[in-house]
């Protein structure tokens, strides 16, 4: 249990702190091997090849300062014996030495974090046992020893830097990140073509989900991505033969119906308008425009194709509509707003959401605008309203509520159903909250 829970409790973090996208998460697992192990190889190398070159650099530089002061110390210090001892420094060992009268200048400050100037300081100490003076940092690549040979003698050493210390270790690092960094730019190239496939296909199921056009989608990539892929475009012709196959059986009943409702139309013309006759013709009309919206909602969008049409329009034309109707709109509308929707089955959602607010209600204000590739629509209402706990079941075909706030134009039970169904046609959501206004609001949010 505590393993399963630790196990549980760590892949949470993960999934809360690790990025959504897939190419994000699988360059970290590609990268962060690599970059713990530059660190560690980074650390290896500082502390066993610089330590150690620095330790065989600073030794051999002291014990070839030891020897020069041990054969002045063994020489009668005559001008002859320092010549001697200034070109063997300078000539074999190359130490630039230089043999000057005076003291020590007053010691420097102690550089921080600096190794190879302690490293030297210890091994001068060992080497000589005099007293010595360091500056590392007074002039470029060169290293200004001073060591106290007698009271009134100095020897002064002026070797370059790497004769000292290790100073290769600056270049091999950046070999090392160039390296890395050239095979890490080869690795992300590699990985973004096989991630690409993946993505594609999100792309293409997001499409065909929201009733847009795929486009030209090949399956490519590894083999399990290229069978996702085959298995999505099977996926998609079988959906598109089933509506096909469904859009013309319903065209056939469709037109069988009406064949019978006109021949019916046709009787009822020939009985006149009599008292009883226009009942029964009322009840034709009924049964037509129930019909309609019958088939409205079993046909979807019919593989209408979304295209871009003004905001403003669409809504402005439904609430003209239901201004004909006898009913009074309030519009808050951006103009020049560009969407990208399917016209016919957008304006049958509004007509449906103005169209129920406006038969139960005596102020009515539709608002829309796009935000983040988002078109979010409002439509509220003073009216009666629907319970909370009734919301749900509204949005379920044929049901009629108490108050009928369900109900398209034809009373038929369908219009939110319909709207809820052209939403989410769209990519999006339909859902229903208390309005300001006192009655119900018709919230709609759909990609654009």
């Amino acid at each position: 249990m505590a393993k399963n829970w630790l196990y549980d409790r760590f892949n949470a973090f993960l999934e809360r702190h690790m990025p959504e996208g897939l190419f994000p998460r699988a360059l970290i697992i590609l990268v962060a091997p690599v970059v713990l192990l530059q660190t560690i190889m980074t650390g290896l190398i500082f502390e066993r090849h610089f330590e150690n070159v620095t330790r065989l650099l600073a030794r051999s530089f002291a014990r070839d300062v030891s020897l020069l002061i041990q054969l002045y110390e063994e020489s009668d210090r005559s001008p002859a014996a320092e010549d001697r001892i200034e070109r063997l420094a300078n000539g074999t060992l190359k130490l630039s030495l230089s043999i000057e009268r005076g003291v020590l200048p007053q010691p420097l400050p102690e550089p921080f974090f600096s190794r190879a100037d302690t490293r030297l300081t210890r091994e001068l100490t060992v080497e000589t046992g005099k007293d010595f003076w360091i500056d590392s940092r007074g002039q470029p690549n060169v290293v200004d020893v001073r060591v106290q040979v007698e009271p009134q003698v100095v020897f002064r050493f002026m070797p370059r830097e790497e004769r000292t210390l290790a100073t290769s270790t600056g270049f091999l690092l950046m070999l090392m990140l160039m390296s890395s960094l050239l095979l890490l730019g080869i690795a992300i190239i590699f990985l973004r073509n096989q991630i690409r496939p993946i993505t594609d296909l999100a792309r293409a199921a997001q499409s065909f989900g929201t009733g847009r056009d795929v486009g030209v989608f090949r399956p490519r990539g590894a083999r399990e991505v290229k069978a996702a892929g085959e298995a999505f475009l099977d996926m998609r012709d079988r959906i598109a033969r089933q509506v096909e196959q469904r859009t013309a059986m319903l065209a056939g009943v469709s037109h069988d119906l009406r064949t019978i409702l006109t021949r019916f139309k046709l009787e009822l013309a020939f009985l006149g308008d009599g008292p009883k006759v226009k009942p029964l013709k009322e009840d034709v009309d009924e049964m037509q425009r129930m019909l309609e919206a019958y088939m409205a909602f079993v046909k979807g969008d019919a593989g209408e194709v979304p295209r871009e049409v003004e905001l403003a329009s669409l809504v402005n034309g439904a609430v003209r509509a239901c201004e004909r109707a006898g009913g009074t709109v309030e519009a808050d509308v951006p103009q020049g707003q560009m969407v990208r929707v399917k016209p016919n089955a957008f304006g049958r959602l509004l007509a449906n959401l103005i169209g129920n607010a406006v038969r139960y209600a005596r102020s009515v204000k539709v608002t829309a605008k796009v935000a983040d590739h988002m078109l979010i629509l409002m439509v509220d209402d003073d009216g009666p309203g629907i319970p909370p706990d009734q919301r749900a079941e509204a949005f379920r075909p044929f049901v009629r509520l108490d108050n009928a706030r369900n109900l398209d134009e034809t009373g038929t039970g369908l219009g939110l159903a319909i709207a809820l169904d052209i939403a989410r046609a769209h990519g999006g959501e339909l859902r229903l909250e208390d309005s300001p206004k006192g009655g119900l609001r018709a919230v709609v949010q759909v990609p654009v």
